[in-house]
């Protein structure tokens, strides 16, 4: 398979990959308390701006990419869209938390939910946060990290499809195959959890009455982890839910995806049957009563995604229009990085999934699910641990063995893409991540800690004295004036198309989310495709 493509018309189409970040991060004050303001005017509608919105909480900022072809630009309109907030930002003192897990918090109350205007796409996004906190408490929706898109071009797909003598259409061949890079990523990708993880401890009181196995941090107060985790954001405390551990969903195909997740959320849920969708007023405190209110409910490390419409499910484009790219969902914030990732850890990331994408892909089972929950369970817990084994069928390699296995497998796909580009560049970042094997006090999780424990500072002492340096730096670093003016251009055609939103003739919310929601019936039966 790496044959065909290191013949160089073939690979060619290598330098068709697309690739696009979207990274989330708290706004808090100068003390590192979580910000109580609203989504700041300068910055646009969080409902309508293409780059600067929220996620869960109204403090919660998501900066989003457009795709792009080399890593070096993604990165450096990233910087752009940090530069321009920071300048918004410099009014209120406020800054950017860098760490994935969160700043100093209050009760659940004091933690503002995300609001985006009266129109009844913007109520839906509201009413659906309120629902995520009835359903999980609201502090577990303040963990941040970063997404990285990703997709392949059609020449690349007509290379591949011509080698395997497949017969399908290009769309279906192309979506069978985002499903096999996903089965191999889930097989794979506590990978990046022990190279990039950087969230080996949190704030005390974000385990405040929470049952957990983490230990007092013993060079300073205020903080709780564990010795050798990696990743406590991809554990039990972060984006994880009881409720779903019985969702057992399917990758072997799009169309029995399409089932397992329609079923979770046209189907009723006896515990958030108990929450009821309004309340005595007659206001919503969720959108259904189902295991998932929306497919985004579902906690996952990677998903299969095609661009929707508006008012589209994410589900009905997939199945009408197949998968278009796949979104990773595993990546921590690197707090001592000012944009979070760094252009070293995204080549990885390409080659990583490239290798996911060109590797043989079996079908997967039920035992096989539950082997990847508990190897990443170990990994983010004790990925660091001397001597940890993990679970591969009936084996449980060493888990430096294995690591170095994918990592070999990926310095393959390194030189194709080295060959693509030019240069030596994705071949060293690989190399780089040899030694974290070798030597895991070089990972990030490892000098989160060891910072800690040398200035003897708590996990918010030692995270708010990162965010000062990076509102530092980005306070040396203003924009020039027709990047600013640009910027300020865009803030201002959102607000105007929200505005125009909410002014448009709409049917009522409950007739809304009723058409919304029969995108889902019968899609048990009529995923419109053959498997």
């Amino acid at each position: 398979m790496l044959a065909v493509f290191a013949n160089p018309e073939n690979n060619a189409s290598l330098r068709g990959i697309l690739r696009g970040l979207e990274k989330e991060s708290l706004r808090v004050t100068p003390q590192g308390t979580l910000a109580q303001t609203d989504h700041p005017l300068a910055l646009g509608s969080a409902l309508t701006h293409p780059h600067i919105t929220t996620d869960y909480s109204e403090a919660l900022m998501e900066f989003i990419t457009e795709p792009f072809g080399d890593v070096e630009p993604l990165l450096a309109q990233l910087d752009n869209i940090h530069r321009y907030t920071y300048a918004q930002l410099a009014s209120s003192h406020e800054r950017l938390w860098p760490a994935s897990m969160p700043c100093t918090l209050g009760a659940d109350n004091e933690i503002p939910v995300a609001r985006y205007g009266t129109s009844n796409s913007g109520t839906m996004k509201t009413i659906y946060r309120i629902g995520l906190g009835h359903r999980y408490g609201r502090s577990m929706q303040t963990i941040a990290g970063i997404h990285y898109n990703f997709s392949l071009p059609d020449d690349f797909w007509r290379v591949l499809q011509t080698h395997k003598k497949n017969q399908q259409s290009l769309q279906d061949f192309k979506t069978d195959s985002y499903f096999g890079l996903i089965r191999n990523f889930r097989r794979n990708f506590w990978l990046l959890i022990y190279l990039f993880g950087a969230s080996p401890a949190v704030c005390s009181c974000f385990v405040k009455d929470r049952n957990h196995q983490l230990q007092p941090f013993p060079a300073a107060a205020q903080t709780h982890y564990l010795p050798y985790a990696t990743s406590l954001r991809m554990g039990d405390l972060g984006y994880q839910s009881d409720a779903q551990k019985s969702l057992v969903v399917n990758y072997n195909n799009l169309n029995d995806y399409l089932k397992t997740l329609c079923g979770a959320i046209t189907q009723s849920h006896p515990a958030y049957e108990d929450i009821g969708v309004k309340d005595s007023a007659g206001n919503y405190q969720q959108l259904n009563t189902s295991l998932l209110q929306i497919e985004n409910e579902f906690y996952s490390s990677i998903r299969p995604k095609r661009t929707t419409a508006r008012g589209e499910t994410a589900l009905q484009a997939l199945r009408l229009r197949g998968v278009e790219y796949v979104e990773v969902r595993c990546v921590d914030l690197n707090p001592y990085e000012p944009l979070g990732i760094t252009v070293e850890q995204m080549q990885v990331m390409d080659a990583f999934l490239l290798y996911c994408l060109l590797s043989d892909s079996p079908a997967t089972d039920e035992r096989e699910f539950y082997q990847g929950q508990e190897n990443q369970k170990r990994i983010v817990n004790r990925g660091r641990e001397a001597g940890l084994t993990l679970l591969r069928g009936d084996d449980q390699p060493a888990m430096s063995e294995w690591a170095l296995e994918i990592i070999y497998g990926s310095m393959a796909c390194a030189r194709l893409l080295d060959q693509a580009k030019g240069g030596e560049a994705y071949q060293h970042a690989l190399r780089q991540q040899i030694e974290k094997i070798d030597d895991p006090s070089l990972t990030p999780s490892a000098r989160v800690l060891r910072d800690m424990l040398d200035k003897n500072q708590s996990f918010y002492m030692h995270t708010l004295a990162l965010a000062e340096q990076h509102r530092a730096y980005f306070a040396t670093r203003q924009l020039d004036d027709p990047m600013h003016i640009n910027f300020t251009g865009m803030s201002h055609k959102s607000l105007e198309e929200q505005r125009a939103l909410e002014n448009r003739s709409e049917v009522s919310f409950d007739e809304y989310l009723e058409n919304y929601y029969a995108q889902y019936r019968g899609c048990n039966s009529c995923a419109g495709r053959e498997s």
